[in-house]
């Protein structure tokens, strides 16, 4: 009686309760008690903490403003402290109770929070995206460092939820939006960035850090009520096997009958359904007659594992790759496989005393494949030759982690496949340029000689590397999107600067019309002024009042010169006169005029004026002139050089347009085409006409001119280029797209392609 009591006391998948009512909705509110309890003590915790922390850096600072900055911070938490604690608390209770009320789906983020992970580098500004990058790796590091509790979680919550999937950024407790809920009670908090990004750090220490306590609580209570009791997070987040393949020979040897496993993806088991039939019609056809290789007893896996060990050893010695062709030339599958073969079966052959005459199918099938994989990777033009002879000595270890765990081609997550990947990804954007310091080599390259050195049958290993390969890569992606968000708020800054530039030429081109100035005019109106308007225009906007009073000057101004033959034509120009004088005076002090040179042009305007209204013009006034009687030309304070171009250049926009669509080759517009579907992150390969080659990422699009802004891997800008200048930058074979998917998917479709024309061939030949 006992034992069928507890039976019907566990709750599975296929009871879905209601979440609002009855049972499922007290296990929701007893979620929701735990979760306000803790997070009230964690939220406290942290702020007690802060004074401290600023404390400490103001004392470190580097100097006195960066101090202030820090004393500021400190005495603006400690004044907002209660209102950031109650907003963070708020939004999470509010969470909770929608999720316990059923107000809003498990499946759906709530709309007054962003939504974790969606930052683009984009045009936002410096401090949005700061805060955007640290909340992003901050819900990421947790996500992952919490999977596991996390997965639980999102279980039984998915079976009091009547069976909603629920997910990590969906979970009302998960790391995404308890971030998300305390990034919007910062707003709360007008301090310094810096301030702002120290409180984030103490935020994962105290808070996130102590989150795995919450999901343990909240696991034991809804086991104790009987929701999913046996749940094993490996069997449903794991399967890699990683576990069972550290077991050794034992482990092996079992699967030594089990072809090679499959995920639950139809795409992971069609391929490797395809590669099975591939090399069975393979082996129909064998490249080398067996009769060439003495008989013997198969070798089993074990000896497998301890000739390659020997040969990894020697590898790890020469600190070389064992297979000849460290250079990029291309070599036929046949000759790579039966080179690699050879030599394992002449390491067997030493160790047992006996030359093997073959081996198992499925060994040789892994032999094959892990061949051809490092076939490819010495041939894959996505990789820099430097980094493809780096890769290519991990041949060996790759082998034997194949036979000890024969899951590594099935699954895309294997912590063996996810490190080729994760190396091959860094490896893509290494160029010598980008890193003259060798960082990122001596990383790639450091892993690469522990696997050779210390790898031996503990497949943990990988995921040991992967995790040091990912804080590498973690510590260089957040020094390059600094550096890269620089570079893309210089470059919309010189486009703005630009823009503005022939926005104002064009006012005053057209203004300007057929009419013939007066030098002094038109140099008022082409620098001194155009400069006043391309001012305004950065600093007002176009649309602006002063905008739209700097143009109508310009009418006056121009119309000012007209020339002066009646009573009444004499009256209009009076008047004008003041206003012209009061807008110079205000436009030219805008654009750091010095008074006295403000004066001396307005003196010469007076002449002029004078002469137009045929008054007498004292002889101390006459204007200064050069050689021919051209007025003396007015004075550009340095202050504003960079922005006063002269009126010809700013005529001459059109100068550089592209050609009309149908005078466009059809080389450049195919490249148009793919152009156009790049995305941000993209990478590139640009050579130059001595052969230097340099890798650069696409950072940002201009919502403005369209140019494409590429940086390399430490943010740095390398170029930018029109559409059409890249699509001709293509076609002439100066720059070429590198692929963005994973290495080991890209090897596979190429083995697999391969072998479908090799098996072509030979039914040809019969």
């Amino acid at each position: 009686m006992k034992e069928a009591n507890e039976q019907s006391n566990i709750v599975n998948l296929s009871q879905r309760l209601d979440p609002a009512t009855g049972r499922g909705g007290d296990l929701l509110n007893a979620v929701r008690n735990i979760a306000a309890r803790r997070l009230q003590q964690y939220i406290g915790n942290m702020f007690e903490h802060v004074d401290d922390a600023l404390f400490d850096l103001a004392e470190k600072a580097e100097n006195n403003a960066a101090q202030m900055h820090y004393f500021d911070g400190m005495r603006e938490v400690r004044k907002r402290r209660p209102v950031i604690e109650r907003s963070f608390l708020t939004l999470v209770s509010r969470e909770l109770n929608d999720f316990v009320s059923g107000q809003r789906s498990p499946g759906q983020n709530n709309p007054s929070m962003p939504a974790a992970g969606s930052i683009e580098l984009s045009l936002v500004a410096d401090n949005e995206l700061e805060e955007s990058l640290a909340i992003t790796s901050l819900i990421g590091k947790n996500e992952t460092r919490l999977a596991r509790d996390l997965f639980a979680v999102n279980q039984r919550l998915s079976v009091i939820c009547g069976g909603t999937r629920i997910e990590d950024a969906t979970n009302p407790i998960g790391p995404a939006l308890l971030a998300q809920a305390f990034r919007q009670s910062m707003r709360e908090l007008s301090a310094d960035m810096r301030v702002k990004l120290i409180i984030y750090k103490l935020f994962d220490r105290y808070v996130m850090a102590s989150l795995d306590e919450l999901y343990q609580e909240t696991n034991a209570e809804l086991m104790r009520a009987g929701v999913l009791p046996q749940l094993r997070h490996e069997l449903l987040r794991n399967p890699s096997g990683s576990a069972t393949a550290a077991a050794g020979g034992a482990s092996v040897q079992n699967e030594m009958t089990t072809p090679l496993a499959v995920d639950d993806s139809e795409a992971s088991a069609e391929l490797l359904q395809t590669l099975r039939t591939l090399f069975g019609a393979r082996r129909a056809h064998p490249t080398v007659p067996l009769s060439a290789m003495t008989q013997g007893q198969l070798p089993t896996a074990n000896e497998l594992i301890g000739a390659l060990s020997v040969l990894q050893s020697q590898a790890a010695a020469l600190q070389s790759t064992t297979m000849p062709i460290a250079d990029s030339s291309v070599i036929a599958i046949t000759e790579q496989v039966l080179h690699l073969k050879e030599q394992l079966l002449s390491q067997l052959g030493s160790l047992r005393g006996q030359r093997p005459g073959q081996i198992a199918t499925i060994d040789e099938d892994t032999i094959d494949l892990v061949g051809m994989l490092f076939e490819f990777i010495l041939e894959d033009r996505n990789l820099p030759p430097q980094m493809q002879v780096l890769l290519a000595r991990l041949q060996i270890p790759y082998l034997k982690a194949a036979i000890l765990d024969r899951k590594l081609f099935a699954h895309r997550q294997h912590p063996a496949r996810r490190l080729l990947d994760g190396l091959a990804d860094a490896a893509k954007s290494w160029s010598e340029e980008s890193d003259r310091d060798g960082r990122l080599h001596d990383m790639i390259k450091a892993i690469v000689d522990r696997l050779l050195q210390e790898f031996d049958d503990d497949m943990s290993i990988f995921d040991r590397l992967s995790a040091e390969l990912q804080q590498f890569q973690e510590a260089s992606r957040r020094r390059a999107e600094l550096a890269e968000q620089r570079v893309a708020e210089s470059t919309r800054g010189r486009e703005k600067l630009e823009q503005a530039r022939r926005r104002a030429a064009r006012e005053i081109l057209n203004r300007i019309g057929d009419h013939v100035l007066p030098p002094l005019v038109h140099g008022v109106l082409s620098r001194a002024w155009a400069n006043y308007m391309v001012l305004t225009i950065l600093r007002k906007g176009e649309e602006s009042t002063e905008f739209r009073e700097a143009v109508r000057f310009v009418d006056a101004f121009i119309a000012s010169t007209k020339p002066v033959r009646t009573p009444e034509a004499k009256r209009d120009l009076r008047q004008l006169l003041p206003g012209i004088e009061r807008a110079l005076r205000k436009g030219l002090a805008n654009v750091a005029f010095q008074d006295a040179d403000i004066e001396r042009l307005l003196g010469q305007l007076h002449t002029y004026y004078r002469q137009q209204l045929g008054d007498a013009v004292p002889a101390a006034e006459q204007p200064q002139t050069l050689e021919g009687g051209t007025p003396a030309p007015l004075p550009i304070p340095e202050s504003i050089q960079p922005i006063a171009e002269s009126m010809a250049d700013l005529e001459d926009e059109s100068a550089n347009a592209e050609p009309e669509a149908a005078a466009i080759p059809p080389e450049v517009r195919d490249e148009l085409e793919r152009i156009n579907a790049l995305k941000p992150g993209t990478w590139l390969e640009f050579s130059s006409q001595d052969e230097h080659f340099e890798r650069a990422k696409l950072s940002w699009i201009s919502p403005m001119s369209g140019r494409y802004l590429f940086v390399n891997r430490r943010g740095l800008k390398v170029a930018d280029y029109s559409p059409y200048e890249l699509a001709t930058v293509m076609a002439d074979g100066r720059a070429r797209i590198l692929a963005s998917n994973a290495l080991f998917d890209r090897a596979m479709d190429a083995i697999v392609d391969r072998l479908s024309h090799e098996e072509v061939r030979t039914s040809d030949t019969e």
